[in-house]
């Protein structure tokens, strides 16, 4: 992905500073290429929220919920998306870079709802999904407070905190709800899987926004491919599981 504008450098105390967004003359993008990706991506989700949606219409009573939930959760992104190839949900963030921050709104809403969806699905008890659900929306929330810091110490401070509270998310997907769905039926890496397709989501912030080593196209793309990789195995998952309620049978 081409650079669309050269970030200027400032030096401040003998070091190398990037300008802050109020003294930016030019604005890094996204490029044709992300707004490509940007289109591609929204395509596909708007289809799979039509999809479960027009799905859950033909399933048992019992399994509609489920539907509903991916419905609701693909179409959310789907707005945040539209937004973002439409020019909107964006600001200016240090070192001149394009930074949309439509993408955590999203992010407060979808992953929360994927996390309640695999903890229905292995019937956990709903004050834990609770909780891991109010850890998931404080890790969001501290990765937005990062990505607009313009000191680097706060922002990477607020980095590390955003890590810290995402490992109760971690151990409750890895521990918690594995062995709950161990108790029940048989186990397989989908719950794990899971687990590490949400820490690209990590990855992409600290990689992008915190080291500013990818470019805002580059970043886009990687954060593209984390979301529809995690959407894609959330619905195997569900898939999966139902299969396993419906059968007593599990391949989890």
């Amino acid at each position: 992905c081409p650079r669309l504008f050269k970030t200027k450098m400032v030096q401040d105390d003998g070091a190398v500073a990037r300008l802050l967004p109020a003294d930016c003359l030019a604005i890094e993008e996204i490029g044709a290429a992300g707004a490509i990706f940007d289109v591609m991506a929204w395509l596909a989700l708007v289809i799979t929220a039509l999809f479960m949606a027009f799905k859950a219409q033909q399933v048992e009573e019992w399994m509609r919920k489920y539907y509903y939930l991916n419905a609701y959760i693909c179409g959310v992104a789907s707005f945040s998306y539209f937004a973002m190839f439409s020019g909107m949900g964006w600001e200016t963030i240090m070192g001149c870079r394009q930074f949309f921050y439509i993408r955590f709104i999203e992010w407060g809403v979808t992953t929360p709802l994927i996390i309640l969806s695999l903890g229905l699905l292995a019937s956990e008890d709903p004050v834990v999904i609770a909780a891991v659900m109010g850890s998931d929306v404080a890790m969001v929330v501290a990765g937005y407070l990062g990505s607009v810091a313009l000191v680097p110490t706060v922002k990477w401070l607020w980095f590390v905190i955003s890590l810290i509270v995402f490992a109760p998310v971690v151990y409750a997907l890895v521990r918690v709800f594995r062995q709950t769905v161990i108790r029940k039926c048989t186990t397989s890496p989908c719950v794990i899987c899971s687990c590490l397709f949400s820490s690209l989501y990590s990855f992409d912030l600290t990689i992008g926004h915190g080291s500013s080593l990818l470019s805002p196209c580059g970043n886009f793309i990687c954060w593209w491919v984390s979301s529809g990789v995690l959407v894609g195995w959330q619905i195997r998952t569900m898939w999966t599981a139902l299969i396993c309620t419906a059968r007593s049978h599990c391949s989890w």
